[in-house]
C-alpha cells in the first residue's frame, strides 16, 4: 500500500537543472486510456467497474493505473512519465519556495484542488473531479494538487521497489497536499487514487 511519512522524504532542498519539456495540462482521462486500450489490444489488468466508481465519466482522471500501464500509455501516446524534478518544477508553475502549487495561503486550496473533508463544500466529495475543474497553476496546468496521484518516473529510494507519486488526491486531506510530498506503490499497484499525466520533451 501507499506510504506517506510526511516531509522527511523530501529534504534536503536541492537544485536541479532541467532541459525544457512540455507537460499535458490535464491527467489522462478515462477516456483517453480506453481509447489506447481499443486502438493498442493493450491487456489492462484493471477492473472498469472500480475505475467507474471513483472517476464517473471519460473525462475524469484515470485511475487504478499501474506505473507499468501508465509507461505503457506513454509509449503508445509518443510520450513519457515526468521525473520527479520535472514533475516538481511543473507543479510549482514559477514559484520558489511556496507550500502549494497555488502559494503559501490555505485558504485558496478550494479553489485549485479536489482533496478530502470539504466538508462537504465539493460536489465531488466521494470521486474524482473532471479534469480541468479548478484553476490552473502559474504554469496553465491543471489539477496538480489534488485529484489524482501522478506517477513519476524516478524509484522512490535506492532500493528500487517502489516508484514515487506526487500531487496529493481527492481521497486526502489539505495537510497532504503540499507540493513537496512524495508517496510510493509498487510498479504493479493499481490503487483508487493513482493517476499520471505525460510530458514530451
Amino acid at each position: 500500500g501507499d506510504h506517506l511519512d510526511g516531509m522527511s522524504n523530501a529534504l534536503p532542498v536541492h537544485r536541479v537543472t532541467l532541459d525544457a519539456f512540455y507537460m499535458d495540462v490535464h491527467e489522462v482521462t478515462v477516456g483517453q486510456f480506453k481509447q489506447f486500450v481499443n486502438q493498442s489490444g493493450y491487456n489492462y489488468g484493471g477492473n472498469w467497474n472500480d475505475v467507474a466508481k471513483y472517476s464517473p465519466g471519460d473525462d475524469y482522471p484515470m485511475i487504478y493505473v499501474s506505473w507499468n500501464d501508465a509507461v505503457a500509455y506513454a509509449e503508445w501516446a509518443g510520450k513519457r512519465l515526468p521525473t520527479e524534478a520535472e514533475w516538481e518544477y511543473a507543479a510549482r508553475g514559477g514559484l520558489v519556495g511556496q507550500r502549494y502549487v497555488w502559494g503559501d495561503d490555505e485558504s485558496l486550496a478550494r479553489d485549485y484542488a479536489n482533496y478530502f473533508g470539504t466538508g462537504g463544500k465539493d460536489k465531488w466529495y466521494y470521486t474524482t473531479a473532471p479534469v480541468g475543474r479548478f484553476k490552473s497553476n502559474g504554469y496553465g496546468l491543471y489539477d496538480m494538487t489534488g485529484n489524482a496521484f501522478e506517477w513519476c518516473q524516478d524509484w522512490y529510494d535506492s532500493d528500487k521497489d517502489y516508484k514515487v507519486s506526487r500531487g496529493g488526491s481527492w481521497l486526502f486531506f489539505l495537510d497532504a497536499m503540499f507540493v513537496a510530498l512524495r508517496v510510493r506503490n509498487r510498479p504493479s499497484d493499481r490503487v483508487t487514487h493513482n493517476g499520471f499525466r505525460c510530458v514530451l520533451g
